[in-house]
């Protein structure tokens, strides 16, 4: 049998009726959407090791890497860490909630012994000497780091293509880029080259990749969550989290990365109220219920316009309505002209706010490698790195707009009256969560201009949190197999991860009910694409 007729089956999950060298390390872990309960049975009831289930991720990954172009580099300790935990595993002591669960890490994550990059080429030799907090935790919790995935080039925008990594692909339609700026994180849990992936969100990218892939992920309320030991872009508009297959498992990522706590390196994490650092989010998915909750949805983060783009995420949307509507939710519509994403993103600070961040980072962290860019204009003065042609101005105005400007303070203002009015929306409407598909039309194809049609700018300028969800899939195609995935954002108060989680896990439950998981595989892959297209010259 070829190879691709090999990876065709394992893909689609059919019998494996072709040779595994690639995972001749020991016994094989079927890593198809595996879980974190999944890998931990396999552990503990003695079927397989550490060592097994890490090489068989690490094997998934050298066969449809190729493929998507999701992960950027591998972990070179990341079998030896795994040995580490089976000797421990051998002694009795599997503390952790992450025991031996395999993670890669977005590439603008610092994490000892791989490089930090932020997708750039100037930046391929940033090793950096500490650990990001939140990567600490998850290693704490005994988490087995894997590798690094790609971004868009230092998580400016949407599309996921970047000068060190190329352009990574959507692996449920390769012709459609897998969202962004975390879309390779997003795109390397959707062929399941890891259990979890990290990721950050400055307007959309986290729960963009989420959507565009068929994931669960969270962008936690602002000071939940250190942000330090990771390459900024925006100090209002920043927060990192996860996304996973399941809403369980992005229940323990948000756990344990959220038990870093204060933080002097990031003094938002001192708005936390103590008690909050002791949720168990997994705990908090049990019982509740959708019946009686009050959801609005915002009429206008819509496309109403007719066309193959918009019209599926309408459908789609239609249909999760009807389905919360009859599970007992009260739908609200929210009409109000304030909420229009365009309009909205006008109050974006991340060209008051890039610079002086990225100065700031690069001049404090230490690194082995002392030859790399220091500051913002010796990185975009090496030459090394790609901006594509929708960025250019970002850039250009980064370059000499600051904090001190008048126009910042009044852009923070905006930002505090947009902030006021959301909560008043709640509290007016009774609202538990407000509602909205993530992104207006699908996910755009390799060699667009830019990732247009995304809602994401609401929860990034007023710092709420917001769980994205899978919705849905437009109509099978050629192009596309089983459809393009649809996301949905739940957004809630400051603090309400927990009830956001529980709404996650039963209308995942409603989804299985209503019609079979038709995101539990993902289809063939052929690779065909050049890693970077010709519209990024």
């Amino acid at each position: 049998m070829t190879p691709l007729r090999c990876i065709r089956r394992i893909l689609l999950g059919l019998p494996l009726l072709c040779p595994i060298t690639a995972w001749a390390f020991g016994e094989v872990f079927d890593v198809r959407e595996a879980t974190i309960a999944s890998v931990h049975d396999a552990l503990f009831t003695g079927k397989t090791r550490c060592r097994d289930i890490v090489s068989s991720f690490i094997a998934r990954i050298e066969e449809f890497n190729p493929a998507i172009n999701a992960v950027i580099s591998l972990n070179p300790a990341a079998l030896s860490d795994a040995d580490n935990l089976d000797d421990r595993l051998m002694a009795g002591n599997t503390t952790g909630a992450l025991f031996c669960v395999p993670v890669l890490l977005k590439d603008n994550f610092d994490a000892v012994g791989m490089s930090t990059t932020g997708g750039c080429k100037a930046l391929a030799g940033n090793k950096p000497l500490e650990d990001a907090p939140t990567v600490k935790a998850l290693k704490d919790a005994g988490a087995v780091i894997l590798g690094k995935t790609n971004l868009h080039e230092m998580a400016l925008e949407g599309l996921t293509v970047s000068s060190l990594g190329g352009q990574t692909l959507n692996p449920y339609d390769l012709t459609r880029t897998p969202g962004g700026s975390s879309g390779g994180s997003g795109a390397a849990i959707a062929a399941n080259m890891a259990i979890l992936a990290t990721g950050t969100d400055t307007k959309n990218s986290l729960r963009s990749p989420a959507s565009a892939n068929a994931l669960f992920s969270f962008r936690p309320t602002r000071g939940l969550i250190s942000r330090a030991g990771v390459i900024p872009v925006s100090w209002t508009q920043d927060a990192v989290g996860a996304m996973a297959r399941n809403p369980q498992d992005l229940a323990v990522a948000l756990t344990v990365m959220a038990s870093v706590g204060s933080d002097p390196r990031d003094n938002a994490t001192a708005l936390v109220h103590p008690e909050v650092r002791k949720i168990d989010y997994l705990a908090s998915l049990r019982g509740g219920s959708l019946t009686g909750l009050r959801l609005g949805l915002l009429d206008g983060f819509f496309d109403h316009t007719v066309s193959d783009e918009t019209t599926p995420v309408n459908d789609v949307m239609a249909d999760m309505v009807a389905m919360l509507t009859a599970a007992g939710v009260d739908v609200v519509n929210i009409t109000d002209p304030l909420y229009d994403s365009l309009a909205i993103s006008e109050l974006n600070v991340e060209g008051f706010e890039f610079r002086e961040m990225l100065d700031a980072h690069l001049g404090a962290t230490a690194s082995v490698q002392d030859e790399r860019p220091i500051n913002f204009n010796d990185l975009y003065d090496s030459g090394q790195y790609l901006v594509i042609p929708a960025q250019h101005g970002l850039i250009r105005s980064a370059s000499h707009l600051s904090t001190g400007d008048a126009a910042y303070a009044e852009t923070l203002d905006g930002i505090r009256d947009l902030t006021r009015a959301l909560e008043a929306t709640f509290e007016g409407n009774g609202l538990d969560g407000i509602i909205y598909p993530e992104q207006k039309n699908l996910v755009v194809k390799v060699g667009s201009p830019s990732q247009s049609g995304r809602n994401g700018i609401l929860a990034a300028l007023t710092g709420f949190p917001v769980v994205c969800v899978p919705a849905g899939f437009s109509s099978p195609s050629a192009d596309a197999p089983l459809g393009v995935p649809v996301g949905m954002e739940i957004l809630g108060r400051p603090w309400s991860e927990d009830l956001l989680l529980n709404i996650a896990r039963h209308i995942d439950e409603l989804m299985h009910t209503v019609e079979p998981r038709v995101y539990d595989n993902v289809p063939s892959i052929t690779p065909n694409v050049a890693s970077i297209p010709d519209a990024y010259p």
